[in-house]
């Protein structure tokens, strides 16, 4: 019996290795994500490890034919219980990285018949998430910077961060705003922070933004609200960096949408990182049906956003997650279709 373990970014290429080491006789005994690397928790590089096993004793090739048949049907049988639709339609809708499907499916070899497929997929799921860098507290530090692309509801999340900080904390709250570009823009922050009674200054450049930090040192919480980033603008991004290299007393929240694909939301998350970025809040759970990009952020990122927000309600829509909660979600998806 010869037992081996293989390490490849991809399973095709690791089943490929198998091949070529042990030949087609060999079993999968174990497969597994193995992540390393990163930038503050947020961008890991992804490999597979799998342990594969050959017996020395021949066996027939009608025998290896039989096994690898019987073993399709339990996969298949496992996985796709329900016919409309079948899991794995479900996943590829739901934009699930082909990395993970093929995980699972490798996984679910010699699976009983009569698995609940359902609640196997969700003890597997958690298995895989592992996240070991807290998502962090909103109190963490006093001063807090939200930044992003356009669009994606920085100064609404601003505001419900505010809310749920003085409404259900009992904290003393204030804003900065140092988004003066967009139209409209000030005066929205405005509108919340005469509702919530909070003060709020607007700076228009480092020395402004100094001034009103040392104005507002008494409160418990100052958040930020900042002018949306192109992170394919690299004059942007460098402004940015310049702007948040200034602020180590701050925590930086990137707000992403969820409405975006996992390829735009990995690439946007890998430049806001380099600049400075080591928080995550996704937004616009309500404008979309697909969370296949928040499940590959969990699994293959390793990243795992603070709060995650479902509506423009102000302070009722915005929540903390865990991994639980998230494939908790994303099955329920699934439930509901």
């Amino acid at each position: 019996m010869k037992v081996k373990k293989y390490i490849a970014p991809t399973m095709q290429e690791a089943m490929g290795k198998i091949r070529n080491d042990l030949g087609s006789e060999a079993f999968i005994l174990q497969s597994k994500q193995v992540r390393t690397g990163g930038f503050l928790g947020f961008f890991t590089k992804q490999s597979v490890e799998v342990i594969a096993l050959l017996d020395a004793e021949e066996r027939s090739e009608s025998t290896h034919k039989a096994e690898k048949e019987q073993n399709s049907l339990l996969v298949e049988e496992s996985i796709v219980k329900e016919d409309n639709p079948s899991w794995q339609s479900y996943f590829n809708d739901q934009g699930v990285s082909h990395l993970i499907i093929e995980e699972i499916i490798a996984d679910m070899q010699g699976t009983a018949k009569n698995v609940d497929a359902t609640r196997w997929l969700e003890h597997w799921l958690l298995d895989r998430a592992c996240v070991p860098l807290s998502p962090g507290s909103l109190y963490d530090t006093q001063f807090l910077t939200l930044v992003g692309p356009t669009g994606v509801g920085k100064t609404t999340t601003l505001a419900k961060l505010a809310a749920k900080a003085k409404l259900e904390d009992g904290k003393k709250v204030a804003f900065i705003t140092m988004d003066t570009y967009r139209i409209g823009a000030v005066e929205q922050l405005k509108t919340y922070a005469e509702i919530l009674k909070m003060p709020l200054k607007v700076a228009y450049n480092t020395e402004d933004y100094e001034m009103a930090k040392q104005e507002l040192s008494s409160y418990d919480l100052v958040l930020t609200d900042t002018a949306g980033r192109n992170f394919l603008n690299p004059e942007s991004m460098d402004e940015l960096g310049g702007l948040l290299q200034d602020q180590m007393d701050h925590t930086k929240y990137l707000v992403l949408s969820l409405t975006s694909k996992y390829e735009d939301l990995k690439n946007v998350i890998k430049h806001f990182s380099q600049a400075g970025v080591n928080r995550l809040i996704l937004t616009k759970k309500d404008e979309t049906a697909s969370l296949g990009a928040l499940l590959n952020l969990l699994l293959l990122e390793n990243t795992i956003p603070l709060y995650i927000t479902n509506g423009q309600n102000v302070p009722d829509d915005i929540s903390t997650v865990t991994p639980k909660a998230i494939i908790s979600m994303f099955l329920q998806e699934k439930r509901d279709a």
